[in-house]
């Protein structure tokens, strides 16, 4: 579960019009300090920013999903189409048949009793796979959250993006950082650059 300080922080920034990756950016971080901290372990950079993407989507921040995850809702949306016109067509044979209306009552609350129980299954289901999830990761190591790590993570991510995507990118950042923001950021590259020098 996401703490109510990140929230605040998303919300901050959707509030300010900020992205919904910077929005997300905000559970990751945390989640990146709960691995630095000891609380649970990750086996890679990728599964630790993966698990706070997750928790960004069920705070309500519009995240699109990518690769599996993207496979597995378009799948879910598909079948919830499928299962809505053919709950149409029922609906139609049902109000041309009016002798059926008894057993079509009987059905329905049979039908309401199975989703009852299949709720409470689901239920009990998704909280023994929490509970299995965070047993797991607590046995994996806290090296997938430490500088070296995300520094490689970043560069892997952003050699994959084309020289125009990450100019965009750049140049977008330069816009909506303002003054102050641009400020800082010269100073730090000051710092950086004469620390390099200086080795």
């Amino acid at each position: 579960m996401p703490s109510k300080s990140a929230i605040q922080r998303a919300r901050k920034d959707k509030r300010e019009g900020k992205s919904p990756s910077t929005q997300a950016g905000e559970f990751v971080r945390e989640e990146i300090e709960h691995v630095r901290e000891g609380k649970h372990g990750a086996r890679s950079t990728k599964q630790a920013i993966a698990i706070g993407l997750s928790e960004a989507r069920s705070a309500g921040v519009d995240v699109p999903a990518k690769g599996k995850a993207a496979k597995k809702s378009s799948a879910k949306k598909s079948t919830a189409k499928k299962s809505s016109t053919k709950k149409s067509a029922t609906k139609k044979s049902a109000t041309k048949k009016s002798a059926s209306k008894k057993a079509a009552t009987k059905k329905t609350a049979s039908k309401k009793t199975a989703s009852k129980t299949t709720a409470r299954k689901s239920s009990e289901t998704k909280a023994t796979r929490s509970r299995a999830a965070t047993k797991a990761l607590k046995k994996e190591g806290s090296a997938a959250a430490s500088k070296r790590a995300l520094s490689r993570q970043g560069h892997q991510a952003a050699a994959k993006r084309s020289a125009a995507d990450r100019s965009a990118a750049a140049k977008k950042a330069a816009r909506t950082k303002g003054a102050k923001g641009r400020s800082a950021a010269a100073k730090k590259a000051a710092r950086t650059r004469a620390r390099r020098s200086g080795d």
